[in-house]
């Protein structure tokens, strides 16, 4: 029986349908990898692919990257976590501070749900309200309150405590706020979500949600999780905005686990132990300092010129697929192709090489050379073109 086949079956029995990540699924079921390096992961049958997806964006330098792999295994060998808060995660927060060039405080956490979690439960703490809006069709993890309206599991209760309004539709913004300011919480956006077609936000409608935010006494969250690794401070930067609270996960973590929110100081110190009736937020492996260790390595190599170079790289390949015919949206290094419903043009990618996300999603690293670019580009035009 193929590897693949074989760890299929042995998968079924025990996890539905065979792994535990729904966004890995393409029928009739995925293949698995095996190692990865720089650019190329291996699956178990020897195949070996230019990685387009690198685990969904986070790994912004590619597999094993040394630096990165070594102050990961320093950490460890001095112990993998601890009851007691290490320099690590200061490190971190305080490289996290000089990007964003702000006056910031952190929480950090194991993933970008828990950590959109941690700032939905802050915005409500402060603002004494209730109601989340966010815009239809973002992804913000699996937290029951910013799913989507038909996600199955979530209470009707639930529901009714998040408002919905389409994207860039300025005035079904502004009705919300005119119809719920004073219930209002915080906005919750992305402002290029993948989920939605991976195509940026307008300036004009960014600008109205810190408006009616601030004029009703909402706070605004940013959820960067995917688009952080577009500049040194995110891709808010480009739009100038200062949210009240900002949600990382995926490349901070140097290939580890890793969640954060990050806000203004009267807003985090919700999460105060010595304040009065504070936010009781732990998790036995937040801001481990493997993950911390990592982060910082990776950040600290991602620096203003990487984040260049690589959406650079990014627009390139975007304007040479675009004028081979193939729809193509995003942004400097985040790629978005559309493939069809049936996971044939996915299989038909992976069989020339190049391993994309199941909907299409492809995040370039600075591992990939010219040749892996190459690779890539004609991959997509002999598939999709």
């Amino acid at each position: 029986m193929p590897p693949h086949d074989e760890l299929r079956r042995r998968g079924a029995r025990v996890l539905p349908p065979g792994n535990s990540r729904a966004s890995l699924y393409v029928p009739p079921s995925p293949p698995y990898a095996v190692t990865g390096a720089g650019a190329v992961v291996t699956d178990a049958e020897g195949r070996r692919l230019v990685d387009c997806n690198n685990n969904y964006t986070s790994l912004v330098h590619g597999h094993a990257r040394p630096e990165v792999v070594a102050a990961a295994v320093a950490a460890m060998q001095q112990g993998t976590a601890f009851g007691l808060p290490t320099e690590a995660e200061i490190d971190l927060a305080e490289a996290l501070t000089r990007r964003f060039g702000r006056d910031l405080r952190w929480r950090f956490a194991n993933s970008g749900t828990e950590a959109v979690m941690m700032a939905v439960r802050a915005a409500r703490a402060h603002t004494g309200r209730d109601l989340v809006v966010r815009l239809d069709g973002a992804y913000h993890g699996t937290y029951d309150q910013v799913v989507g309206a038909r996600e199955p599991g979530v209470p009707e209760a639930v529901r009714a405590l998040t408002l919905a309004v389409p994207q860039d539709d300025e005035p079904a913004l502004v009705q919300a706020f005119r119809a719920h300011g004073g219930r209002i919480a915080a906005v919750l956006v992305d402002l290029m979500p993948n989920r939605a077609g991976l195509r940026p936000l307008s300036p004009s409608f960014v600008a109205a949600v810190r408006r009616e935010a601030t004029a009703s006494g909402a706070l605004v969250i940013v959820d960067e999780v995917i688009t952080f690794r577009l500049g040194v401070a995110g891709l808010q930067s480009a739009y100038g905005l200062a949210p009240d609270l900002t949600v990382l996960a995926k490349i901070i973590g140097g290939g580890f686990p890793v969640g954060a929110v990050g806000g203004r100081a009267d807003v985090m110190a919700c999460f105060d132990p010595e304040r009065s009736e504070p936010i009781h937020w732990g998790g036995t492996f937040s801001a481990n300092p493997v993950s911390m260790a990592a982060g910082a390595a990776a950040m600290a190599l991602y620096d203003e010129a990487a984040v260049g170079a690589l959406n650079a790289s990014g627009e390139t390949l975007r304007g040479a697929l675009a004028d081979a015919g193939v729809e193509v949206a995003g942004r400097g290094s985040l790629l978005r192709l559309f493939l069809d419903d049936g996971g044939t043009a996915w299989w038909d990618l992976y069989r020339a090489g190049v391993l994309v996300s199941s909907n299409g999603l492809m995040a370039l690293s600075t591992a990939m050379t010219g040749e892996d670019l190459e690779t890539v580009r004609a991959a997509v035009v002999a598939v999709l073109g």
